[in-house]
């Protein structure tokens, strides 16, 4: 089973791979971002433009239902390109997206770090983590920690790749393995209890500074709560080759 299932242009039938871990009736935000970026790659689709940066403002969570997401272009360009996204669902709108494409060009590349180490194989720890059985999205990608953990709150490092379609009958995009791995950065760098605090973000920004190669995402996140409400996840990301950019969150904390 796929996450989506396209019932017409940019119409979608959510799949229980969507869950998220506060309420098995709404949506993990990674498919839904994946899905924004999935529609997004179907609009004014131009040779030599790549998307560099996203930006999503979730208004509230996204129900595990059929969704509408519909794309436009704000800015046309021939070097820059700035296109927006709505997802909604029964007539109210969720998320709204924004996001930059940024013309290809030869350019001295200045160095940066390969990934934290290695994909390493699964664990016991990771088949008995909520990620891996808890909820339908956690079910849906294959989590590989080499710091960190679920168990041990703090920063983490892992790796994931997706188990299932994101869109029934398509093939999965580097940047859509990209978008969904992404909105993970609260979760596997959790500060606080999963059984006593909610930490959910209400965005998040991804930039690049090149596009996303393989199967294998590996995140670097670490979270801060701060003494009013708030907090804040910054993670770094990489595929197999290296670092790409980095994500950010902002998250709305409260108690149980």
């Amino acid at each position: 089973m796929a996450m989506y299932t396209r019932l017409a242009e940019g119409r979608y039938r959510a799949s229980e791979h969507t869950q998220g871990p506060w309420d098995p009736r709404a949506q993990h935000m990674g498919p839904v971002t994946a899905l924004i970026v999935h529609e997004l790659d179907r609009t004014a689709p131009r040779p030599g433009l790549e998307l560099s940066k996203l930006v999503v403002d979730v208004f509230a969570p996204v129900p595990v239902a059929e969704l509408e997401i519909a794309t436009d272009v704000t800015r046309d360009g021939k070097r820059v390109q700035c296109l927006s996204a709505s997802v909604s669902s029964g007539g109210r709108e969720y998320a709204r997206a924004s996001a930059w494409r940024i013309r290809t060009a030869a350019t001295p590349a200045s160095p940066v770090p390969g990934p934290p180490g290695p994909i390493p194989p699964p664990s016991a720890e990771v088949a008995r983590s909520w990620l891996g059985s808890g909820f339908g999205y956690g079910r849906a990608l294959d989590w590989r920690f080499t710091e960190g953990g679920l168990t041990r709150p703090g920063p983490a490092t892992v790796w994931g790749r997706f188990t299932v379609p994101l869109v029934e009958g398509e093939e999965i995009t580097p940047m859509e393995r990209l978008a969904a791995f992404a909105d993970s950065g609260n979760g596997v760098s959790a500060a606080l209890g999963f059984d006593t605090h909610v930490f959910v973000n209400v965005d998040l920004t991804i930039s690049l500074f090149r596009a996303p190669q393989g199967e294998w995402i590996c995140m670097n996140a670490a979270t801060v709560i701060g003494p009013s409400g708030r907090g804040l996840t910054r993670s770094t990301l990489y595929d197999e080759y290296g670092e790409v950019g980095m994500g950010m969150q902002t998250l709305y904390v409260t108690s149980r």
